[in-house]
């Protein structure tokens, strides 16, 4: 397959899902964590997304490895970020472990991509 825009990567449709789980959970939160808890786990799962998008972007392959490196740290920030919901209890382990499976999904994905991109880089001299 070929892909011709942001649309098309896997990866990116997938960070998109989990960015929308993140938010669904995060409207049971308390309200008191509008400004903590929910803002960073949402930027968080927003930043995934947006950096996936960015690292496609890029005319190097090296500034494209570094954006979805840093797409790949946000997914641990999530994580983080969900263990303290977890402590909580404003989300279940059920839930937890749904989202720790897409996370673990698109950073697969992701570790995939870099490798892609990396063995790119190393067969075309730029």
């Amino acid at each position: 397959m070929i892909i011709k825009s942001i649309e098309d990567l896997k990866v990116w449709q997938e960070s998109r899902l989990l960015n929308k789980e993140v938010y669904k959970v995060t409207q049971n939160f308390p309200i008191q964590e509008k400004n903590n808890l929910i803002s960073q786990l949402r930027r968080a799962s927003s930043s995934v997304c947006a950096n996936i998008a960015e690292g496609f972007g890029r005319y190097h392959p090296q500034e494209s490895i570094q954006f979805y490196q840093m797409a790949r740290g946000s997914i641990l920030e999530i994580k983080s970020h969900l263990y303290l919901s977890l402590d909580q209890q404003y989300i279940n382990q059920t839930t937890i472990d749904n989202l720790f499976a897409l996370m673990d999904k698109t950073g697969k994905m992701l570790s995939g991509l870099i490798n892609q991109t990396r063995s790119f880089r190393n067969n075309t001299k730029l």
